[in-house]
């Protein structure tokens, strides 16, 4: 089957304005956005209601075999549900982030979300975000970006991104936060946070979110010349 697209794969830690990114060089593109780390979510989502430990593989690999995550597009933005139950809003806090991070290390919870990424992905016209892409999921994509951000600077925007949800959260612990995910997602044996060798990097520190979507545009478009 031709592909619709291109396949486009954005890294790089917590807060550095992924998501944010991806959805609006989705749009740009008439591209379908895949957010990985919200499917990492839903699983954690789930570990936690269980109250499973997510350390426990056996307990884990059971979980994935009677789970069901699917992705349904609301406008622009889309919503997650865990067996029919949507989650999307409940999975977008900082202990659902760190839930997440626990439960990527599982090589059952990775197997089960890279099939469902792979699949997703295999016909083109995707943005898709998240830690491992460029280096696991699709190694081969046609363009690969890694976004970074100095911790400070990921602490305070994500500060205020809870802040302006009505959340009752603290800088200097939201920065701590963000450290500590940066440290689990970079430590872990299986699929660690890093950089592609073949990805672009962008510091997003004193960039504005336009200004990445246009340098990750200009590039895109080398691509289609």
């Amino acid at each position: 089957m031709k592909k619709k697209g291109l396949v486009i794969a954005i890294d790089g830690p917590s807060g550095a304005g992924k998501s944010t990114v991806a959805r609006i060089l989705a749009n740009r593109l008439g591209y379908i956005y895949i957010d990985t780390g919200a499917m990492y979510r839903s699983i954690g989502w789930k570990t936690m209601k269980e109250r499973l430990d997510p350390a426990d593989e056996n307990a884990l690999a059971d979980l994935c075999r009677r789970t069901e995550v699917t992705i349904k597009k609301d406008n622009s933005d889309p919503r997650f549900y865990v067996d029919g139950t949507d989650v999307t809003n409940e999975i977008r806090t900082p202990e659902m982030g760190m839930m997440a991070s626990a439960v990527s290390k599982s090589p059952a919870v990775r197997a089960r979300l890279l099939t469902l990424q792979r699949e997703l992905g295999k016909n083109g016209g995707v943005v898709m975000d998240g830690r491992d892409i460029g280096t696991v999921v699709f190694p081969d994509a046609d363009q690969k970006f890694f976004l970074e951000a100095s911790a400070g600077e990921r602490g305070k925007r994500r500060y205020l991104e809870l802040k302006g949800k009505g959340m009752d959260v603290d800088l200097a612990r939201t920065t701590r936060e963000i450290k500590d995910r940066d440290h689990q997602d970079s430590g872990r044996s299986i699929a660690p946070l890093r950089k592609a060798d073949d990805a672009l990097l962008i510091d997003s520190s004193f960039l504005s979110i336009d200004q990445v979507v246009d340098r990750m545009l200009l590039e895109i478009k080398k691509l289609e010349n």
